[in-house]
Order: C-alpha cells, then sequence, then structure tokens
C-alpha cells in the first residue's frame, strides 16, 4: 500500500490555510482534508465522483490539463478531498468555484458541486464535513451567499447542513455529440 502523502510534496490546487480548522479537527485521525492535488487522479478521484454520475475515466494527461485549467483561473476553482491516510486513496469529495456578479454591490457567489462520498465511506459524516468546508471557503472569501442544487431526496441532509430549500433549478442539456479535450475548450468570440 502506499504511504500517506503530506501535503507539502503534494502540488495543490490552492492553499490548504483556507480550510476551516474546526473542519480538520472533526475529521476521525486516520482521514485527512486538504486541497485536490495534481496526482490525485492516481488516488481514486474520477473513481468517487462515478457515485454521483458517469464520470469516465479522461486518462492522465487530460485530468491533469483540467487540474491545470482550473488553477490558471486564479481565485476560482476550490476542489477539495478527504483522504484516507492507511492507503493514501481519496474516499470524499467536493468542490466550491466562486462567480463574480455585477449586482450586490460586484458581490460574490459560491457555488457548490459534486459532492461525492465512497460508498464505503458513507454514513460517516463525511458529506457534512466537506460541505461544512467549502461553505467556510466561500463564506471566508467573502461570498454574500453558497449555493447548491441537489435533488429532492437530499434535501434533509442538506438542511442538516444549514441550508434551506430556496427557488428551483431548471436544466436543459446540450444534445449534440460531445467530444473528447476540445469541449473543455473555450470558443472564440
Amino acid at each position: 500500500m502506499p504511504a500517506f502523502t503530506p501535503d507539502q510534496e503534494l502540488d495543490l490546487l490552492f492553499s490548504a490555510d483556507l480550510i476551516p480548522a474546526s473542519v480538520k479537527a472533526e475529521l476521525p485521525a486516520d482521514l485527512h482534508i486538504r486541497p485536490l492535488a495534481r496526482t490525485d487522479y492516481h488516488r481514486g478521484h474520477i473513481q468517487i465522483l462515478s457515485v454521483l454520475t458517469s464520470a469516465p475515466d479522461p486518462g492522465l494527461a487530460g485530468y491533469q490539463a483540467t487540474f491545470d485549467a482550473q488553477r490558471n483561473i486564479v481565485n476560482t476553482y476550490y476542489t477539495l478531498v478527504i483522504v484516507n491516510k492507511a492507503n493514501d486513496q481519496v474516499v470524499a469529495v467536493g468542490c466550491v468555484f466562486i462567480e463574480r456578479k455585477f449586482l450586490r454591490n460586484l458581490g460574490k457567489v459560491g457555488h457548490i458541486e459534486d459532492i461525492a462520498v465512497s460508498k464505503d465511506m458513507q454514513g460517516k459524516k463525511l458529506g457534512l464535513r466537506v460541505i461544512q468546508a467549502l461553505t467556510g471557503i466561500s463564506e471566508a472569501l467573502g461570498c454574500y451567499k453558497t449555493i447548491l442544487n441537489c435533488s429532492d431526496d437530499n434535501i434533509p441532509f442538506y438542511k442538516k447542513c444549514g441550508y434551506e430549500k430556496k427557488e428551483n433549478e431548471m436544466a436543459k442539456y446540450n444534445t449534440a455529440p460531445l467530444s473528447g479535450p476540445s469541449r473543455a475548450s473555450t470558443p472564440k468570440l
């Protein structure tokens, strides 16, 4: 089994100092919460996301290109993971991205996305810890609100996390075939 890799040996998406100490203190000693690392492809990050929806393997190069793209859009993406120290594998993940607005005095909104906990670690309050950490990051960065979308089945969980039902989500999915890496590129206007 691989040995646990300390934060200082990793290429992280953002500073670990943004994760609230109170959340770190609530985790069992055998788990560690930290920002996403460029090498978390090898620690099962994508497999954990498959708990939510289709998460095909992008390959190492695609994974690292997306990591680099997110890091290069500074002060926007904050993906974090919980790692099992015994095997250095990701067991939970979540992201908050920051939207800058023209309203509310050029305010910011934190959007929480992609909360996933491995099936064998569910029921241990790891989802709660991820939500607490992401909400703390959003608030520390000055967001006037933090929002997320969820299924009706998950409303009770998010209420326990301090969130309230507000408005409704609408979605329109692109029905055109999506290709690999080019879908991540930005069209030139």
